[in-house]
């Protein structure tokens, strides 16, 4: 019987389904052409492929249904919501550990503390899952994030 870390492991344990689950959490590139043009680490289409299906198959993603001529359009799932603090915490001991590329982000994310990584979880499931939106004093975590890595 296998126990929760290596189950986490099989969905999770692999640096591609890590980076498409940060470009659609970060970069919010939902749809296959975005995910595949957008990764700055040059994902090939069949590996992307694979880590969808994957990462559908596990309940982090679901694939909207497609119209004819329409591309389809995904979205993360609660679990995929609760990956946020996983991506967060892979991207700490990185910048703590493996310094290098662009580390803005991170920067970021560490100063903003967990309340901001609470209330960015919040804000996806309002566009991923259709949630009701929360009143912000001010912009909202990603108009904060993005005004942030904005020079």
């Amino acid at each position: 019987m296998e126990g929760p870390l290596t189950a986490a492991v099989e969905v999770l344990g692999d640096r591609w389904t890590l980076l498409v689950l940060r470009d659609v959490i970060f970069g919010d590139r939902r749809y296959f052409r975005a995910l595949l043009t957008g990764s700055a680490e040059g994902i090939a289409s069949n590996i992307l492929a694979d880590r969808l299906k994957r990462l559908i198959d596990a309940g982090i993603l679901t694939r909207g249904t497609a119209a004819r001529g329409q591309r389809a359009r995904f979205s993360l799932t609660e679990a995929g919501i609760r990956t946020v603090p996983i991506i967060f915490a892979y991207g700490e001991w990185g910048l703590d550990w493996r310094p290098g590329g662009d580390e803005s982000r991170q920067q970021f994310l560490r100063a903003a503390g967990p309340q901001f990584l609470d209330e960015l979880m919040d804000e996806l499931r309002v566009h991923h899952l259709g949630a009701e939106a929360k009143p912000y004093d001010g912009p909202s975590p990603f108009e904060r994030l993005n005004a942030a890595l904005t020079p």
